[in-house]
């Protein structure tokens, strides 16, 4: 009988659950913003490329639930259920998406397939961020926007939220994620 695990991909599968972990502690203390910058999704994109989409939904899971206990106070303050649905789902599905994306495109160009993965994960955790904002925390948001001066909840939500987090978390996934798989792709073998 074959064991689905072997040693290799089982500690591969731990140390990039750690990583998320530990980036997404570090993320929170050099918050240049409101809200961290998610340096985090780079190991998710890694571990749905090299894994598969399972893994990345794990991953993304695991980043959801550091969030949900570490970064998520302002949001809980105001709905725990709509806090714990946007954080947890936003994390599981940029990891699953991005495995997705990954496998739709590896046979064809790997490069392709890491780049298109890397901004999956960046824009579905964006993306559906914004949707539990919308969903969740409309009026909050709308007031928070109102008090730092913006014309409108989309400006908000668009600039006071997300703008400059979405370019970096973005810009790094696009440029380390292609790296990083390649090298660990090549000690894969």
């Amino acid at each position: 009988m074959k064991n689905n695990f072997d040693t290799k991909k089982l500690t591969m599968y731990a140390i990039l659950t750690a990583i998320v972990i530990i980036l997404q502690y570090i993320a929170i203390l050099l918050r240049p913003t409101v809200f961290s910058v998610s340096l985090v999704l780079v190991p998710i994109v890694i571990g749905a490329a090299l894994y598969g989409p399972k893994l990345g939904a794990w991953l993304g899971f695991v980043f959801g639930v550091v969030v949900l206990f570490t970064d998520a106070a302002a949001f809980l303050a105001i709905s725990v259920p709509g806090t714990i649905v946007t954080v947890l789902v936003k994390g599981t599905v940029c990891g699953l998406l991005a495995g997705l994306a990954y496998s739709a495109f590896a046979k064809k160009n790997k490069i392709l397939a890491v780049v298109s993965a890397a901004v999956v994960c960046a824009v579905a955790n964006t993306g559906i961020f914004l949707l539990g904002c919308v969903l969740f925390f409309f009026e909050t948001i709308q007031s928070w926007g109102v008090a730092a001066g913006f014309a409108n909840v989309a400006a908000s939500m668009i600039r006071g939220l997300v703008g400059g987090n979405f370019l970096v978390e973005l810009g790094a996934n696009i440029v380390l994620s292609p790296i990083i798989v390649r090298i660990m792709d090549i000690q894969k073998k």
